[in-house]
């Protein structure tokens, strides 16, 4: 154990024994004995007087294994001179390093970080997350997340677990052989949120380990993400029960073999749901399976959908009363004219269609009013040549809207459309992606 005695002596004598060991080096000097004797080269050696002289032979093996021995004992002691020199070398090192880090700490005393209270700093770490990710996971290392900000130091480890906002976004995903070690990290992560809303991501592998460790906190959690496969479980870690304060639920990969039990799940909602995405589907839904998730969308103001037809968009916008932002994908054209719908409250449009079925776009132009309407965006999948300017035109007209931004992806428009829609709108800003 180091004493401040100790610490004394390497202060005071390092660079002495520095200056000593340098001198000694600079005057000694290596030298190799003249070994050459009558006997050296053995191919020009009279054998039979090397017979005769036998005891001067064994004399010279002495004298060499003399040598050797003495040889061998400086070598042992050099050794040890250098085997201390490193260990000195190394303390030296480890005080180097904690001079280093007492400096930087007294350094940082003067910044202004320092002097700032603890809320503005926890709105500083809040600014720190990456917000292109929906939930943070503290196994994925290669991810900014909260719990680098606990490893700079401790006053920064106070401020960042005593910031309940930090540790609102979780991604959890099971493993049985790691599942013991990280049940530990995500019951922390969970703990440190002190009763924040929760948004929660559940990886594509699910265990029934889950639930004990989510069920604590499930009234916290207000968007929830989570793989298709989650609904094929008879006994899901979260029911719908269990999420009374849900705002988001967010599915990726539904299949059509999935649609009763989702539907099944999402009809059990609560009221407080606002928003509903199906990411990355294969299904397209149709009247039937949308109706059969009633009542909660008569409280969805945010849905992200893919539907088979036209008249299923129209229906859909019947269900969802309070709809203000919509992102759908329409499959296929629809046979036979649109009934006219309005709808009030719908600001946010995004239209994803197939560029081989070109009807469906002028028909719902032709159908729908949007009084309310702040954002459009039209988008097919491959480039199309055709685009429905006229209906455009009258939509524009109809809704008498004060659109702000009409985005038109992967069709052309002329210089002239765009004039005629500015003339419509004089504050509307056309962007036209002719080739993305």
């Amino acid at each position: 154990m180091q004493t401040p005695h100790s610490e004394f002596n390497i202060s005071d004598t390092v660079s002495d024994i520095t200056g000593a060991l340098q001198n000694i080096i600079a005057r000694s000097q290596v030298i190799i004995p003249v070994l050459e004797t009558p006997y050296s080269r053995s191919p020009n050696t009279d054998h039979s007087t090397i017979e005769l002289e036998c005891q001067s032979v064994v004399n010279i093996i002495a004298q060499r294994q003399q040598q050797l021995d003495t040889v061998l004992h400086e070598i042992s002691g050099l050794v040890a001179v250098m085997d201390s020199v490193k260990n000195l070398h190394q303390a030296v090192l480890e005080k180097k390093e904690k001079i280093t880090q007492s400096m930087n700490l007294h350094k940082g005393l003067l910044s202004a970080l320092w002097r700032f209270p603890t809320e503005i700093l926890s709105q500083i770490f809040n600014h720190c997350l990456p917000e292109n990710i929906i939930c943070l996971s503290p196994l994925r290392l290669r991810v900014k997340t909260p719990t680098l900000l606990t490893g700079i130091c401790r006053g920064w480890r106070e401020v960042a677990v005593g910031t309940p906002e930090l540790w609102c976004r979780l991604y959890v995903k099971t493993d049985r052989r790691h599942w013991e070690q990280a049940a530990l990290h995500y019951d922390l992560w969970l703990k440190r949120s002190r009763g924040c809303p929760l948004s929660l991501e559940l990886g594509d592998h699910y265990s029934t380990k889950l639930r004990s460790l989510l069920q604590p906190y499930a009234s916290h959690i207000t968007s929830f993400h989570v793989h298709a496969g989650y609904f094929r479980d008879r006994h899901p870690q979260l029911s719908a029960t269990d999420l009374p304060e849900l705002q988001e639920l967010a599915i990726l990969g539904t299949t059509n073999r999935d649609i009763p039990t989702i539907a099944q799940f999402i009809s059990r909602l609560p009221s407080t749901m606002r928003t509903l995405k199906f990411i990355g589907t294969g299904v397209f839904f149709d009247i039937e399976p949308l109706s059969s998730f009633s009542p909660v969308w008569a409280h969805l103001t945010d849905i992200r959908i893919a539907v088979c037809h036209p008249n299923v968009f129209l229906h859909l916008l019947q269900l969802c009363p309070n709809l203000s932002s919509l992102y759908i994908h329409i499959a296929m054209d629809q046979r036979g004219p649109l009934k006219s719908f309005t709808h009030t409250k719908l600001q946010s449009l995004y239209i994803l269609h197939d560029a081989l079925h070109t009807y469906h776009l002028p028909e719902l132009l032709n159908a729908l009013s949007l009084p309310n309407l702040c954002t459009l965006r039209t988008h097919y999948d491959r480039y199309s040549e055709s685009w429905p300017h006229k209906n455009m035109k009258a939509f524009l007209a109809r809704s008498k809207c004060l659109l702000e931004t009409l985005t038109i992806g992967r069709a052309t428009i002329t210089d002239a459309q765009r004039a005629e829609y500015v003339s419509l709108i004089p504050s509307l800003k056309v962007v036209n992606h002719s080739s993305s």
